[in-house]
């Protein structure tokens, strides 16, 4: 008993001595705060993204200071800033993607900055699909696919090819800008429509498609395309912090041509060494279990290696140095 009573007194000597060492420590951050820090009920806090007082697309500079302008940057820089895990899934697709695109946009003459279209059409997800029937990384609805080059049927979709996708959407692009010879007002008409934004800009006497009262999602459209070239050139301001081994590398592949039919996807994806999963997701503009090819049409096939298949992320090379944080 007496034993017991000596082991509390000393349990309530080291408490009563804790209690006293901390008093200053709590006395001098209460004071901290009330003088410096902003008061909170949630344990994270959260900032808005400086809004750019002006951007520029294809070196031409736009400028935000106009209050519509402002404000309407500042939904968007503020919606990639806080879709954390959307605007971190883009990066490391761009690291895959981009620079199969970049190359295509440069030899048909058109901006680098229209990757960042591609970018808020699909969130870079090569088997995206709308509602409304739009598909690929462009999101071309099946009409403008074709007319634009694309073969588009149950068997074969080219809007899933990234190559002839790209190639198809520089193909608007270049029809677009000789229209309006401003590239503002092209992205603008690659979501509404070049009709609507022609009608637009006559029936309100605009010089700018920017300076348009249109349906919100195309008013939106402009800025979103601002925004994700803002964050994607230094994501790390607005607090995305990536590794190398983060981002998505390119998986090396061998090309294969066939100009005959193939009557079982799955017996032709075995004999490569791969299996039918794979042979789609390298290939997803094949749409069926057979390639019927009638016609004798040439296809080149993805055939992913199996060193590719299985990378080692420490060896992930950056395509942006900016992206990353190593």
């Amino acid at each position: 008993m007496k034993k017991q009573t000596k082991i509390n007194y000393i349990l309530t000597l080291i408490l009563v001595f804790c209690i006293g060492a901390t008093i200053p420590t709590l006395i001098g951050s209460s004071q901290v705060n009330e003088q410096h820090s902003a008061k909170s009920e949630v344990p994270y806090c959260v900032t808005s993204p400086t809004v750019p007082t002006q951007v520029t697309f294809d070196g031409t500079t736009i400028d935000l200071r106009r209050y519509d302008r402002r404000e309407r940057m500042d939904r968007e820089m503020m919606a990639f800033t806080y879709m954390h895990s959307t605007t971190m899934l883009l990066i490391k697709r761009a690291n895959r993607y981009f620079p199969i695109v970049e190359p295509i946009l440069k030899a048909n003459g058109i901006p680098d900055d229209f990757k960042y279209l591609m970018v808020i059409e699909s969130n870079l997800n090569n088997i995206a699909r709308s509602p409304a029937g739009a598909a690929g990384l462009w999101q071309f609805m099946p009409a403008t696919g074709r007319e634009f080059g694309l073969e588009v049927n149950d068997n074969v979709d080219e809007r899933y090819n990234i190559e002839k996708a790209t190639v198809a959407a520089c193909k608007y692009f270049k029809q677009a800008y000789e229209k309006y010879g401003d590239w503002m007002a092209v992205s603008a008409a690659y979501n509404a429509g070049q009709a609507r934004i022609s009608s637009q800009l006559d029936k309100q006497l605009a010089s700018h498609a920017m300076d348009l009262w249109l349906v919100e999602e195309t008013s939106r459209y402009m800025f979103r395309l601002l925004a994700a070239k803002e964050i994607f050139s230094n994501p790390q301001r607005y607090g995305f912090l990536l590794k190398r081994e983060h981002l998505y590398p390119a998986i090396p592949y061998k090309k294969v041509t066939v100009s005959t039919p193939i009557d079982n996807l799955s017996d032709y994806a075995k004999q490569q060494g791969i299996t039918y999963a794979q042979l789609r997701d390298a290939n997803p503009w094949l749409r069926d279990t057979s390639l019927k090819n009638k016609t004798g049409k040439t296809y080149v096939l993805h055939i992913p290696t199996q060193e590719g298949m299985y990378y080692d992320p420490q060896k992930t090379v950056a395509y942006n140095k900016n992206w990353v944080i190593d």
